[in-house]
């Protein structure tokens, strides 16, 4: 059985190569985003997913709702059978971590459920730059990144973030809380990327939980495998895509 062990990502790992973030927002990005990858002739089923999360301290009292949300996303496409997850995560002191490659959803469910959130300060830079050395390895379709702060230089974030949009790699930036200085990093981010920013509300689940599995099904399978899901984001998503 292959190691699915996270393994570390240097600090020195080259880098090859308005009020607003509602649901509706996200939906209409997303709408957009997709218009592209159907306009370029993207493959349906060669679906790649980095997932990527803030470990540290300040995220405890929400971990165990991302890592119910990440095993929802996982199951509803596992009849589609092709979407790879690959979890990526930053927390104590230095440490970033990433896993192999996977299409198990119960694996990395036990690998996220086992984490525990350490203090330190965010590691975003290393999230980007892992991204893009992946990216270059094999297309990556989606970025998504959960976390609640930016402690880092948001220019040199943004200059790796715009190298992403420059590839074709989008990232959707899910907020936890109200750091006006995380909101205005990942608005930029999303906006580089051509992606999207929505806040993480742990209060109401529901709707970004649906939201997530129809952005992994379309990444996965396209209008087929999203024309599968349930719930009213998923449908709002899809009569936007006809």
């Amino acid at each position: 059985m292959a190691d699915k062990t996270p393994k570390p990502i240097r600090p020195d790992a080259p880098a090859q190569q308005r009020q607003g973030g509602s649901v509706a927002d996200f939906v209409a990005k997303v709408d957009a985003l997709s218009r592209e990858r159907r306009e370029a002739g993207t493959a349906a089923g060669k679906g790649r997913l980095l997932f990527a999360l803030d470990a540290t301290m300040s995220r405890q009292p929400t971990w165990d709702l991302a890592c119910q949300l990440q095993a929802e996303m996982f199951r509803a496409v596992s009849g589609i059978g092709a979407l790879k997850v690959q979890l990526l995560y930053f927390r104590g002191f230095g440490e970033c971590r990433a896993s192999k490659w996977v299409d198990d959803a119960n694996g990395l469910a036990r690998l996220m459920t086992g984490l525990e959130c350490r203090g330190g300060h965010t590691q975003i830079s290393k999230v980007l730059a892992h991204a893009r050395a992946e990216h270059a390895r094999d297309k990556i379709n989606a970025v998504i990144y959960v976390g609640d702060a930016m402690e880092e230089n948001v220019d040199a974030l943004a200059q790796k973030a715009g190298e992403l949009g420059l590839l074709g790699c989008p990232m959707f930036l899910f907020q936890e809380g109200y750091d006006q200085t995380a909101e205005r990093a990942f608005r930029e981010f999303a906006r580089l990327t051509k992606g999207a920013y929505a806040r993480f509300d742990s209060s109401a689940p529901q709707e970004l939980s649906e939201l997530l599995r129809a952005v992994a099904a379309y990444a996965t399978g396209g209008l087929k495998a999203l024309r599968l899901q349930q719930g009213r984001s998923a449908e709002k998503l899809l009569a936007q895509l006809r």
